[in-house]
C-alpha cells in the first residue's frame, strides 16, 4: 500500500503499540489513541514466549527486555496437594535452540515500555477515548470523547475485550464473564523469610490452578497468579481482596503454595472474560487485532502473545497489498485458524499439564511465516 496512506490505531497497549511501532517503520503515517492517560506499572506479571521474543526481535526490543527479565530453566507443572512433578519443559538455552529464540518472564509494564520506545515519539495520544467510528467507503471517521475527530484511511481497533471498533465491524456484544476469577500480588521475594520457590510452577488443582514466578533476574519480586471459581459483580476492572479470600480458595494445596499466598501483603482480583467469536475481522476500513477480536481465557499465557503476533502479521499484509480489502483478508486468513486453536485449548485449560511438544506454538515466527491459509 502507499506509504502515504493514514493509520489510526485505537490503543495502544501491547498489540496496538506492535503494530503502530512496526508500520511506522515500515513508513506509513500512524497516529495512536489510547484512552488511559498514563502507562501505569499495574502488578503483573507475563510469560514472553520465544513466538513473542521473535517479533521483539525484528522491533530492536529483545536484547534489552532480556536483560530485565528471568530466563526459566524449566515450566513445571505439579499437583496441587502432593507437589507431584506431573510435566517438566525444558526451556533456557534448549528451548532457545528449539524455537529459535529465549522465553522469559517479566513484569508487564517492563515489556510494555520495550515496546512503547519503539514507537515514534509524539505520535501517542493519551486520555483518548473513541465513541464513534465509521467508514463511508472513501475514509474512516472517527470521534473521541474530548469532542475531538479525525479522518483515516484505516483504522486498527486494538482496544481490547470492550472494543469500541468491533462494535462497528461486527454488531453489539459484551465481554462475557467466565465464572472464574485471578488472584494477583507481586511482592519482594525477601518476606518469604529465604524460603526456596522453584521458578515458573504451575499447581493444578481440581478445579484451579495457581502459577508462580520470578519477574526479573535478581529475583527481588515474586508474582503469583490464580484461576479460581468466583463472582464478579464489580464495575471496576480489578479489585483488592484479603488475602484470606486467596487462602480459602486454594486451602489444602501444598505448603509452598500456601505459603506463597499466606505472605502476599495485598492480592487483587480480576475477572476472567472472553467474547463470543467473530467471523468478521474487518468492515470496510476497519480491521481488529487481539484481544478486540479473539479475547480467550489466560490459561496458555498466550492472550498478548496472539495481539503481538496480529501486530505482526497485519503490518505485513498492509505492507504488502495493493488495497486494504486485499491486506484484511489475507490477514484474517493468515491468523484466524491458529488463533482459533489457541482459543480452543486454552479454554480447555491443559496446555503443558502433561507431555507437550509446544513446538507448533513457541516455534511459530509472525515475522517470516507464509501469509495466507496453512495448515494447523
Amino acid at each position: 500500500m502507499k506509504r502515504g496512506t493514514r493509520i489510526a490505531v485505537i490503543g495502544a497497549g501491547l498489540g496496538g503499540a506492535t503494530v503502530a511501532a512496526l508500520l511506522q517503520r515500515a513508513g506509513f503515517e500512524v497516529r495512536v489513541s489510547e484512552q488511559a492517560r498514563s502507562f501505569d506499572r499495574i502488578g503483573a506479571g507475563i510469560h514472553v514466549s520465544a513466538n513473542v521474543m521473535k517479533v521483539l526481535r525484528h522491533l530492536g526490543a529483545e536484547a534489552g527486555l532480556s536483560r530485565i527479565g528471568i530466563h526459566p530453566d524449566m515450566f513445571t507443572s505439579r499437583q496441587w496437594d502432593s507437589g507431584e512433578i506431573l510435566f517438566e519443559l525444558p526451556l533456557g538455552e534448549t528451548g532457545e535452540r528449539k524455537y529459535g529464540a529465549g522465553y522469559i518472564t517479566v513484569h508487564r509494564h517492563d515489556l510494555h515500555l520495550a515496546i512503547l520506545d519503539k514507537v515514534q515519539p509524539g505520535t501517542i495520544a493519551t486520555g483518548q477515548r473513541l465513541t464513534d467510528v465509521g467508514s463511508d467507503g472513501a475514509v474512516a471517521r472517527l470521534r473521541f470523547a474530548d469532542g475531538s475527530s479525525a479522518d483515516a484511511d484505516i483504522v486498527i481497533g486494538a482496544d481490547g475485550v470492550n472494543s469500541r471498533v468491533r462494535q462497528a465491524v461486527a454488531g453489539p456484544s459484551k465481554a462475557r464473564f467466565t465464572g472464574a476469577v485471578a488472584h494477583r500480588a507481586i511482592y519482594p521475594a525477601a518476606l518469604l523469610g529465604g524460603m526456596e520457590v522453584r521458578n515458573c510452577t504451575k499447581w493444578w488443582g481440581p478445579a484451579s490452578h495457581i502459577l508462580i514466578y520470578y519477574i526479573e533476574q535478581s529475583r527481588d519480586d515474586i508474582y503469583l497468579v490464580t484461576s479460581a471459581k468466583g463472582e464478579w459483580d464489580s464495575p471496576e476492572p480489578w479489585v483488592h481482596c484479603g488475602r484470606d479470600e486467596v487462602a480459602r480458595a486454594f486451602a489444602g494445596f501444598h505448603p509452598e503454595v500456601r505459603k506463597v499466598i499466606e505472605t502476599a501483603p495485598q492480592p487483587t482480583k480480576w475477572p476472567i472474560l472472553d467474547i463470543a467469536p467473530i467471523d468478521t475481522w474487518s468492515k470496510g476500513r476497519l480491521v481488529l487485532l487481539g484481544d478486540a477480536c479473539h479475547a480467550m481465557t489466560p490459561y496458555m499465557a498466550s492472550g498478548a502473545a496472539m495481539a503481538i503476533e496480529d501486530a505482526a502479521v497485519l503490518a505485513r499484509c498492509l505492507v504488502q497489498s495493493d488495497d486494504h480489502a486485499a491486506a484484511f483478508a489475507l490477514y484474517q486468513a493468515s491468523r484466524k485458524p491458529r488463533v482459533d486453536k489457541v482459543q480452543r485449548i486454552s479454554a480447555e485449560n491443559s496446555f503443558l499439564r502433561s507431555p507437550t511438544d509446544p513446538a507448533w506454538v513457541f516455534g511459530y515466527d509472525a515475522v517470516t511465516v507464509p501469509l495466507g491459509l496453512q495448515p494447523q
